[in-house]
């Protein structure tokens, strides 16, 4: 699941996205304090693939695994991945996070950015149920997007994204932070912190217990 909404196409195969140009230094300061040291780390809907490049560059000691499950997409990360050169930076997998996830060798973590309100919330329940399997004890997972909080919108911007979101496809919309929460607890994760980043949007890291 992922919307290529607003990714833009350019002269190769390599697509730009304007959010994720913007997002990408504040999220990996999260991701510098928050991941461990080593191991790999599987991005869920990695999108356009800059996020994949900004943070394999920065995190050498770590092995980036992207994914989505649009061709488009992978062939933008490809495509990104070989201008880049990073040794870290593995060929992007075709996984759909409702289905069942390969196995991820050294699995450490799991980052998944802005997919939650682009999808159903049955990307939700499975994003959760498989990071808590998958995981070791002591794995993270890293959540980036727009959250309600306490079943109330924490912008009058956000208000009016859910709706747009909901006029195009009605299972889309901003979650409340606490039904994700509860997805949390019943596989495992315990919450360590929740960052708030610019345009309103909340980073949370979880780890599994």
């Amino acid at each position: 699941m992922n919307s290529m909404d607003d990714i833009d196409g350019g002269a190769d195969q390599r697509l730009s996205s304007p959010a994720a140009r913007r997002n990408r230094q504040p999220i990996l300061e999260i991701l510098e304090a928050a991941l461990p040291p080593t191991g790999t780390v599987l991005e869920i809907a990695s999108g356009s693939g800059e996020h994949a490049i900004h943070f394999a560059a920065a995190l050498s000691r770590l092995e980036w695994q992207p994914s989505d499950p649009s061709e488009l997409a992978r062939q933008s990360i490809a495509a990104w991945r070989k201008e880049a050169g990073l040794a870290n930076l593995r060929a992007p997998l075709a996984l759909d996070v409702t289905g069942r996830w390969p196995a991820i060798d050294n699995l450490a973590a799991v980052v998944c950015i802005n997919l939650l309100h682009i999808s159903p919330w049955s990307a939700s329940e499975a994003l959760f149920a498989e990071a808590g399997r998958a995981l070791p004890r002591g794995g993270k997972l890293v959540v980036y997007g727009p959250f309600k909080r306490g079943g109330q919108h924490t912008a009058a911007s956000n208000a009016q994204f859910d709706a747009d979101l909901r006029a195009r496809d009605p299972g889309w919309g901003i979650r409340d932070l606490e039904r994700i929460e509860a997805l949390a607890v019943a596989n495992d994760l315990d919450r360590e912190q929740i960052h708030a980043l610019p345009a309103n949007n909340l980073c949370v890291v979880w780890r599994r217990g």
